[in-house]
Formats: structure tokens, sequence, C-alpha cells
């Protein structure tokens, strides 16, 4: 596979995202321990695993919110470990949804929307106000643009984040475990919003409990433990054909 140049261009031949030999320890626990993988712009990439695993450091380090102590991680020829490193310019390119919405509760739905890039990127409110109602119907909540996130189910707030991150043109989604604290009717109608993300050709890269999701829209799944990749295929071979006794009685508790 074509190495990323050392001057940042990326062109789309090379991975969009590009993880190599990564360690992360907070104080003597080392959470990664040597995690190394490749993302095609447009893939669908699913990371499984048990809690602890790694996984969530994994995708906090891709976005500089963690740092790593070893190895390299590269989104569009950008090196995240760079200690000169812009957050604002990779952020740009990298939106992240996570677990808990995190949406201003006395803003309404288009004014969280609205915020970063009006107030980050200094961009004409006008302009991003159009952007966001295009957003917000994209998500399927047209008519709930005045509404405040108290207002809304849990569903429809992750929905609004999952705008939100959008609002910044990113290149490359990060998913943290995003329906895990919904209930379960809710779940699809978020899963509906990043398959047809995915479809769209937005390169997604989630964590993720919901396998068949995983199995019907992945490119390939990575199966994480103990800090390192147990297993790895694309979902048809690796649902039917895992050979580890870790995926194996892993995909058994959750099948």
């Amino acid at each position: 596979m074509n190495e990323t140049p050392k001057n940042g261009l990326w062109t789309p031949d090379q991975p969009m995202v590009s993880i190599k030999d990564v360690h992360k320890s907070f104080g003597p626990l080392e959470v990664l321990k040597g995690i190394s993988f490749d993302v095609m712009k447009g893939e669908v990439i699913c990371i499984i695993g048990p809690s602890g695993s790694g996984k969530s450091t994994l995708i906090r380090c891709i976005n500089a919110l963690n740092d790593i102590q070893k190895g390299s991680i590269k989104v569009e020829g950008i090196e995240v470990n760079d200690p000169d490193l812009d957050k604002l310019e990779l952020r740009k390119k990298v939106g992240m949804v996570f677990q808990q919405y995190n949406l201003f509760p006395h803003k309404t739905a288009l004014e969280n929307v609205m915020m970063a890039p009006i107030h980050v990127l200094k961009q004409d409110k006008a302009d991003v106000e159009q952007r966001a109602y295009r957003l917000i119907k994209k998500v399927r909540l047209e008519g709930k643009e005045t509404s405040y996130p108290g207002e809304l189910s849990g569903g429809q707030q992750q929905r609004v984040a999952i705008a939100r991150s959008l609002a910044m043109n990113p290149d490359v989604m990060l998913f943290d475990e995003v329906t895990a604290a919904l209930d379960p009717e809710t779940v699809k109608e978020v899963l509906v919003t990043i398959q047809e993300l995915a479809e769209d050709g937005m390169t997604c890269i989630l964590v993720t409990h919901e396998m068949g999701f995983a199995r019907e829209l992945a490119n390939h799944i990575y199966f994480t433990d103990r800090g390192v990749i147990v297993e790895h295929g694309p979902p048809a071979s690796f649902f039917a054909e895992a050979k580890d006794p870790r995926t194996q009685e892993f995909l058994s508790q959750i099948l």
C-alpha cells in the first residue's frame, strides 16, 4: 500500500486514515498495545470488542482527544501525533459523535447545529443557517428546528448531534457507541441516519455493539481485546469463520 507522503499532500488512492503501531497508556495501564490499520476513502469500519478493550480510546486518539505514546496516526496526510498539530485543522476533517449527545440545553436544535461553523470557522450566519436547515432535514428532523434538546427523544438528540458534526463538513466521521444510551426503539433511527451517510460516501469509523449493522454495512470489522486487534476481516468471513477463541466467545455472547 502506498505510503502517505511526508509533505501532507494526500490523494484518494492513499489511506484516508492510517494507523501504525499505536500505543497508548494511562499511567502504568497500557490500553493500546500496537494497533495498526488503514481506512480508505468511503469505507465503513466497525470496531467491536468487550468493554475495556481500547476501542473508544483508539478513536479518541484519531481526533487528538487523547495523545499517544508511540506510533503514528495520519488523517489525509496530517500526523495527529505531531506536537505542532493544528487541532482545528484536524477537526475540520474529522467529525465525532459521542455516546452522550453533549448538546447545549438552552439552544434549539438549529442553534446547536449552527454554533461551530459560526463561532469556530467564522462563517457567514445566513449561509450557515441555510446549511443547518438542510442538515436537519438530512437527519430526518424537519420541523424540530426550534425544539430544545429537552423536548427531543434520545434518538432525536443523537441525530442533532450527528447534524452538528456534519456542519463542519468533515471528510471522516467517528462514532463512539452512539446508540449505547438509547432505548431500543430509537436505536434504529440513528443507525438509519449513519447508513444514509455511508451510502452518500462518507468515510465512517464506528465503535459499536450493533452486530446486525456491522454485518450489513461495514467494509471491514476489527475485533479488539486487551489493547490489540485479535481478528479482522470483511463481515461475511468475520462472522462465519472467526478463528480466534476470544472472537468466537465474544460473538457467541452477543449474537
